[in-house]
């Protein structure tokens, strides 16, 4: 049976000491990805002419910077190589013209993280054992069990809590039974998703989360201009005993409170695509959706918090990779026209604006709905595609 890939986040709970050490790692990497993102700064800047230090380059350095700076023995030496490695691909990125120049990282980023390749192993149900770390107290491994850890990140979030990202090899599930069903989904903004069949699939809206993330935002808001003030004051009036923003613990617990309710509505918004996207692989083999550039779209000011709240990215990652594990089929089609062509003469009524979500076919008289409309057109487009 063939092998995949798959990813288990798990909740980690470090005593005093690990938390020490993971600052240090965290800071580490850190420290590392500055070094060499200066050094090849540097050396461009004496020399224009000179060569690009590559990621085996890099690798060859990390040895000498070690001797230099013995603290970076704390750390994992599997995660220098991924800093090295994460570091080289953005200089690929920018000789491209694919993305901007490599930015140095500071220690006051709000989420910490290292990546390392080392070999982790399960000790207990809620137990693993990691370098440099020994033995740490999770959440339930069961999912990590029957499977080979490839790589694992630990990250440090804005709510104050670790978290451990594994990518572990496992056993391809079995392939789901075949229903004979094909269909079209058209993403929108009011509706999550709207299908051929005529079933709309609503967005997910936590009504009252989101007045708490608004309310505890502006709190978060408000106290960083008193602390900002203070501090500035403070240091004014004090040349020795300087004060830092960090310091004030008012404005700390709007910040924590803040994200652990931003978090909240993540989890569940994924939770919900998680249910929804197993159903729809479940009812249906081919599966036909829009490559929308949602990039793009969310240059448009009014709709962009819509798309945003809407997750049509991940929404389509997750069908993606659902359909693959489980032997369905995912066609993905060009959205050019499909609102405006009628699903039943093939008449092209042209452009419509937004507001119009219903409309009449003036050559054969059909009253659309204008977002199953285009479902329709868009699967018939997916099944020429597929033959």
């Amino acid at each position: 049976m063939s092998k995949i890939l798959k990813g288990i986040k798990l909740r980690l709970y470090p005593n005093g000491e690990q938390k020490e050490r993971l600052r240090q790692m965290f800071g580490n990497d850190r420290f590392v990805w500055n070094q060499m993102l200066n050094m090849a700064k540097q050396r461009y800047q004496n020399n224009p002419r000179s060569h690009f230090v590559n990621e085996y380059g890099m690798n060859y350095l990390l040895k000498r910077l070690k001797q230099e700076y013995p603290f970076l023995k704390a750390s994992d030496s599997t995660s220098f190589l991924v800093v090295n490695h994460n570091l080289a691909q953005a200089f690929k990125m920018l000789f491209a013209h694919r993305g901007g120049y490599p930015r140095f990282k500071s220690r006051h980023q709000i989420r910490q993280a290292y990546t390392g390749r080392s070999t982790c192993y399960i000790e207990a149900k809620r137990r693993i054992k990691m370098p440099k770390l020994g033995s740490i107290r999770t959440s339930k491994t069961t999912q990590v069990m029957n499977g080979k850890i490839k790589r694992y990140t630990v990250s440090y979030d804005p709510t104050g809590r670790y978290y451990l990202s594994l990518q572990v090899e496992v056993q391809a599930p079995q392939a789901l039974p075949k229903t004979g069903k094909t269909v079209g989904l058209d993403v929108g903004i009011a509706d999550l998703a709207i299908s051929s069949d005529g079933i709309k699939y609503g967005n997910f809206q936590p009504k009252w989360l989101e007045k708490q993330t608004v309310k505890w935002q502006s709190k978060y808001n408000k106290r960083k201009n008193q602390a900002m003030i203070a501090v500035q004051q403070w240091n004014h009036n004090h040349k020795t005993i300087k004060a830092e923003l960090d310091d004030y613990q008012n404005w700390q617990r709007a910040r924590k409170q803040k994200a652990r309710y931003q978090q909240r509505i993540a989890n569940q918004r994924k939770d919900y695509l998680q249910k929804l996207t197993s159903d729809l692989v479940k009812q249906y083999d081919v599966i036909v959706i829009e490559d929308l550039k949602t990039k793009n779209l969310q240059k448009n000011h009014h709709l962009a918090k819509a798309i945003a709240n809407a997750s049509w990215h991940q929404f389509r990652t997750m069908l993606q990779y659902k359909c693959d594990w489980y032997g369905k089929q995912l066609v993905i089609v060009k959205p050019n026209y499909t609102s405006q062509i009628c699903a039943t003469c093939g008449y092209h009524s042209g452009p419509k604006p937004l507001k119009i979500r219903e409309w009449t076919c003036p050559k054969c008289g059909t009253h659309h709905d204008r977002d199953i409309n285009a479902a329709v057109n868009i699967l018939r487009k997916g099944l020429k595609a597929v033959g």
